[in-house]
């Protein structure tokens, strides 16, 4: 019988290997770098969106202007931790 995994052990992500701009752009939009750039664009734009929308959101002030800047606050993150994460991935082009 095989025994499951304990609840403090961390899966590991599959590494998408890529060699152009063009196959890491593909990962993005498929998904692939979800997992682990989810939850930094999660925390970060959370906190971008306390600091710099708080006031306005608390005083029931929201725009449409507002709602563009908080959506602006989670893809940052979002894209910079999954190229973050997509740099570590890159297999080098083969040489000639």
């Amino acid at each position: 019988m095989v025994a499951d995994a304990p609840s403090n052990v961390v899966l590991s992500v599959s590494r998408p290997e890529w060699h152009s701009p063009a196959e890491a752009v593909r990962h993005i939009v498929t998904g692939r770098t979800l997992r682990p750039a989810g939850p930094v664009a999660l925390v970060v734009g959370t906190l971008l969106s306390a600091v710099n929308e708080g006031s306005v959101i608390i005083n029931g002030e929201v725009s449409g202007t507002t709602i563009i800047r908080i959506i602006v606050n989670f893809t940052v993150p979002f894209l910079v931790a999954s190229l973050g994460f997509l740099l570590a991935c890159r297999t080098p082009p083969s040489a000639p």
